[in-house]
């Protein structure tokens, strides 16, 4: 398995944007913490080869508790028992797993088990779990 977390405030992938001229290129912003990711990503793989084979990913996106919310509804969202509904939208943070591509994974496609999930945090930041599915699981799944 490999894990690795990003600090900081959760983003979504945003999307590809049109100048004037008529070229398209991606926001700043993603490009940024794709950066970061990939970086994160390159320190927790070490010397191994990208995975090959079938993967399942977690993402899981730890929010900042909004300030204006009461004491009470803070301690209640920071206990789980409140999920933010606020973007990033879930797809879109699982979409900056593109950035892990020739690092990670040799491409997203060897993804056959995702998910994405959002919660509250004292401490934000982005946390990514990885593993290699087995023929035994694939076999089980075929079949439950």
């Amino acid at each position: 398995m490999i894990e690795f977390s990003l600090a900081g405030a959760p983003r979504g992938k945003e999307r590809v944007k049109t100048a004037a001229d008529g070229h398209a290129y991606t926001p700043e912003r993603t490009v940024t913490f794709e950066g970061r990711l990939a970086y994160a990503a390159q320190l927790a793989m070490g010397d191994r080869p990208p995975l090959d084979g079938p993967l399942q990913l977690d993402v899981r996106m730890y929010m900042a508790v909004p300030a204006s919310k009461p004491k009470k509804w803070r301690e209640a969202a920071l206990r789980g028992e409140i999920r933010p509904t606020a973007k990033p939208d879930w797809d879109n943070g699982g979409k900056l797993t593109d950035a892990l591509n020739l690092i990670v994974w040799i491409d997203d496609k060897q993804i056959v088990d995702g998910r994405v999930r959002k919660w509250y945090s004292d401490r934000p930041r982005t946390e990514i779990r990885v593993s290699v599915v087995s023929n035994d699981a694939i076999q089980e799944g075929i079949f439950s």
